[in-house]
């Protein structure tokens, strides 16, 4: 019984650990967070902190997994997949410090097969593109996806554009992301037109 205790005391340790980091993260940036904040904000030496991660870098993994988790849990009242993905960006204007750590880890140290983020990214990319390409083909047989449109490319390159201008805000914070991602879904989203 004592070790069910514990094992239920360490998850909530662990989850303690990654809200905090989440949010300190997106308060004072990936680079100025260090490890030592997270372990102090949660009451624990950099060992002990460690002690519920492999490393660090999982650490940085779980954040980005966690951050994930609460963007799908979210209702953000999109009628498409390209206004989700809108909606998305745009609210990743008040977490700066998680646009620069998914920037930092996914353009450089995740690309390295042997990183602890490559997997991460690499079913992230995966997942998305799969279910946005399942969703635009389901609006292209609904007639609100041009017909000569490929679903799959179009799930890519918004993926490519929301990435993209997620590293053009890092450096003006003045570019509209949001607004990217949708000129993109206007030029191949198309209403039934009626024929006269």
């Amino acid at each position: 019984m004592a070790r069910r205790g514990s094992y239920a005391k360490g998850i909530a340790k662990r989850g303690e650990i990654l809200t905090t980091a989440l949010e300190l993260v997106a308060q004072q940036g990936f680079r100025r967070t260090s490890i030592k904040d997270i372990a102090d904000a949660v009451g624990l030496t950099q060992a002990g902190l460690l002690h519920y991660f492999d490393s660090k870098d999982e650490l940085w993994v779980e954040i980005l997994r966690r951050r994930d988790e609460i963007d799908l849990a979210q209702d953000w009242h999109a009628s498409d997949p390209a206004a989700l993905l809108a909606a998305i960006v745009r609210h990743n204007t008040e977490v700066p410090g998680l646009v620069q750590m998914f920037v930092n880890l996914s353009a450089a140290a995740a690309t390295d097969p042997e990183h602890p983020a490559h997997e991460y990214f690499r079913e992230r990319y995966e997942r998305n593109r799969r279910e946005f390409t399942s969703d635009f083909r389901q609006m292209q047989e609904n007639g609100r996806l041009r017909a000569d449109v490929d679903p799959e490319h179009l799930a890519s390159v918004l993926l490519a554009i929301s990435d993209g201008m997620q590293i053009q805000w890092l450096y003006d914070p003045t570019r509209d992301m949001a607004e990217h991602v949708e000129l993109v879904a206007r030029l191949a989203i198309a209403q039934a037109v009626p024929s006269d």
